[in-house]
């Protein structure tokens, strides 16, 4: 099984994982050090990601920001309760779970945190899945959509248990051969079945009417979301129902 490590030094902790981590310092977040090996950058504002080439593989550089009217505020920072419990240890050790579980998930690099007195700064490195898009992306270009696969990884999600807290058209990825993936599992928890299921497929819905109500995006497509859902209850054995 992949190991996990852990570096400190004065005001800064990185959790990693050695195989993929040769020195673990806070330099390994900032896109600058990585001068001569930039591969991009994808989204905007507070959800903007980096892309640096390391070795034969590419990775995912994320600040963590605040979104809304705290952010305007506090931007990047979050309230010290321990090391443990910093939004970048908690999202590094649910994605890792899900990695060695085999669930179709980014694999995590690093984690860091950065204190400042009562509050702390954060970020997380990702492995870049090779020609992954989002299936908003996708969705714009006009291109088909398997969903009645979706509807499948989301029920293998499901059921390990994996809330995800912000399930969007964003936050879902289709790679090359078209196979879903999921990131950005910051705020996410392991729970037992139950409602939050339910309130998962509900946003994704959401988020995909959204999407279709923007200037010059294709309209909703029912029988596409019915499809979706179609895969999951299968992979769920559940029987017909509304989401």
């Amino acid at each position: 099984m992949p190991g996990v490590a852990m570096a400190t030094g004065p005001g800064w902790g990185i959790l990693y994982a050695p195989e993929l981590v040769e020195h673990p310092t806070p330099e390994l977040f900032q896109p600058a050090r990585w001068s001569g090996h930039d591969a991009g950058r994808a989204g905007r504002g507070r959800g903007v990601v980096h892309f640096v080439a390391a070795g034969a593989a590419q990775w995912a550089l994320r600040h963590y920001r605040r979104g809304g009217l705290a952010g305007r505020v506090l931007s990047d920072r979050y309230l010290w309760l321990g090391t443990e419990r910093t939004r970048a240890f908690r999202e590094w050790r649910m994605l890792q779970r899900l990695w060695e579980a085999g669930l179709p998930v980014p694999r995590p690099v690093a984690a860091g945190w950065q204190r400042r007195g009562l509050a702390y700064g954060a970020d997380l490195a990702t492995v870049r899945i090779p020609g992954a898009q989002p299936l908003s992306g996708r969705l714009a270009a006009g291109e088909a959509i398997d969903w009645e696969a979706i509807g499948r990884t989301l029920a293998d999600f499901h059921r390990a248990g994996a809330c995800h807290a912000d399930l969007n058209a964003h936050n879902v990825l289709l790679d090359e051969a078209g196979r879903a993936w999921l990131l950005d599992f910051d705020r996410g928890r392991f729970l037992s079945p139950g409602g939050w299921q339910r309130r998962n497929l509900e946003r994704l819905q959401r988020s995909l009417r959204k999407i279709a109500g923007e200037p010059g995006a294709a309209p909703f497509d029912p029988v596409g979301w019915e499809s979706l859902l179609s895969g999951y209850r299968g992979a769920l054995g559940l029987r017909a129902s509304s989401p």
